[in-house]
């Protein structure tokens, strides 16, 4: 299954390095999410399951006033009389049983991606973009970036969105963010002290930094990549004593005698990698 060539909503690109740059592209929304970026986000992380030459991922925003603003309130909420439903309108269908959750396959690991995500973050991100936020392996931000929940100032509940942070954050932050709603923005600063991001650097220096991670992590063997994927979310899903059960499991799965021998040949030759301190 390639990527699809013609997309409406993202910017795609892939270098010869492995490393692919999805870019969430409606700067002029405040690269909010509508009903087409829904479906083209799942269609590119579906994509990525079977294309071998991509083993990491970039995600960002354009522009550098957001990276994602949630979702487009002017085209998903609400219902519209005189036009054709959207099957992606966001709300319960006949019975409250049956909820459509507009952000369901926005994410990397909603899709059954399991090749390593980084998100570039530029700008704002709230309310939905933590569908996302939720489901990469790490967050780089600029220095400008904020984060913040507006779901209960505009009287909704707060409930899938700061849902995928629980692991991500402590508690009491995840509800003061929810709770405050458009009220207070976390600063990217405060967000490195809390855990949510795992790094702030200079706008200027986002996407080489990002680049930088994920060209690393390209360059070594995917099946051991994409075990230890598996393994460290299991353990966040499932809690640590769970998890243990089925860490021999993972790393029968993730481990491959060529990999071990390449690696340990690296071992024996004396030549380490130059490493940057954090």
């Amino acid at each position: 299954m390639a990527v699809p060539a013609e997309l409406e909503t993202l910017h795609y690109t892939e270098g010869d390095d492995g490393v692919a740059v999805v870019t969430l592209n409606r700067p002029e929304r405040l690269n909010a999410f509508n009903a087409a970026m829904q479906r083209e986000l799942a269609a590119v992380w579906r994509a990525l399951r079977r294309h071998d030459p991509v083993r990491a991922v970039i995600l960002t925003g354009a522009g550098d006033r957001a990276f994602c603003s949630g979702i487009d309130r002017f085209e998903q909420m609400g219902d519209r009389p005189d036009e054709q439903p959207d099957p992606d309108l966001v709300g319960s269908g006949s019975t409250p049983f049956m909820f459509n959750d507009p952000g369901a396959q926005i994410g990397p690991k909603a899709c059954d991606l399991w090749k390593p995500v980084i998100a570039a973050v530029n700008g704002i991100a709230c309310g939905g973009a933590f569908y996302m936020l939720g489901e990469v392996e790490f967050i780089i931000a600029a220095e400008h970036a904020t984060f913040f929940d507006p779901h209960v100032t505009y009287g909704m509940t707060a409930a899938f969105e700061p849902m995928h942070l629980a692991g991500l954050m402590p508690f009491a932050e995840i509800m003061r963010l929810s709770l405050l709603g458009n009220h207070e923005r976390l600063s990217a600063r405060r967000a490195h002290e809390i855990g949510l991001v795992s790094e702030v650097v200079p706008a200027a220096e986002l996407m080489d930094r990002a680049r930088w991670a994920a060209g690393v992590i390209a360059a070594q063997p995917p099946l051991a990549v994409q075990g230890t994927l598996r393994a460290l979310w299991t353990a966040r899903e499932l809690g640590a004593r769970r998890a243990l059960s089925l860490a021999y499991a993972f790393v029968g799965l993730g481990t491959s005698p060529d990999s071990i021998a390449e690696g340990q040949a690296a071992f024996e030759s004396g030549r380490r990698p130059e490493w940057r301190l954090r």
